[in-house]
């Protein structure tokens, strides 16, 4: 390994930093999706019972103890219920607008990681064939040093290789995660009228 980062250079060294950012933003984000999706529909059933009920307290409660998007909705609501049905519409739609950027946190990070990596591998293959045929430019094809001229063709190949790896998953991840996004904020908006309808009934 440390053998790799030594032909690959510095370009190879920073590729492996992006490397390390695209994999820790993957498992956040999936660990975070994967939390606020936890029991999402029991959930949603204690807080319909308990505002049909009309035990706000207790549906605040739930909220407080579980906050995901969808009990940070509700905790609007609740707050606005003595409003009329358009306002709580409006605030709850405020609220699911704010959690927006909550969901696409890093998201334009491991984007920017998917671009940028086989960009630095193309770098490190440019810089690496300019090694190269400074080698031969300078001692000429027989006299130059064959370790000098493989060094820099290594790292030509090692970089180019290493950008494409990176960015290969960073991508996939990225639209995989970009589409739950959008999944989600559909689901928002659903649970929006939702939210409005139990609480009208709940008065």
């Amino acid at each position: 390994m440390m053998d790799l980062v030594e032909r690959g250079g510095i370009v190879l060294i920073l590729i492996l930093a992006l490397s390390v950012v695209g994999a820790v933003i993957i498992i956040e984000r999936l660990l975070y999706f994967r939390r606020i999706r936890a029991d999402e529909a029991g959930l949603l059933n204690r807080l319909k019972s308990a505002i049909g009920k009309g035990h706000y307290e207790e549906a605040l409660a739930i909220c407080e103890a579980s906050p995901s998007p969808i009990t940070n909705l509700t905790r609007v609501g609740i707050e606005h219920r003595d409003y009329p049905e358009a306002i709580i519409r409006s605030m709850v739609a405020d609220a699911a607008n704010l959690e927006v950027p909550k969901m696409e946190r890093f998201l334009s990070t491991l984007g920017t990681v998917a671009h940028v990596a086989p960009l630095l591998g193309l770098l490190g293959t440019v810089t690496g064939n300019i090694r190269a045929f400074g080698v031969l430019g300078d001692f000429g094809a027989i006299g130059g040093n064959p370790a000098v001229l493989a060094r820099g063709i290594a790292e030509a190949l090692i970089t180019t290789a290493a950008g494409i790896i990176v960015s290969i998953p960073a991508i996939i991840f990225y639209n995989h995660l970009v589409n739950k996004v959008n999944h989600l904020i559909i689901r928002l908006e659903n649970r929006v009228s939702d939210l409005v309808l139990t609480l009208k009934r709940g008065e």
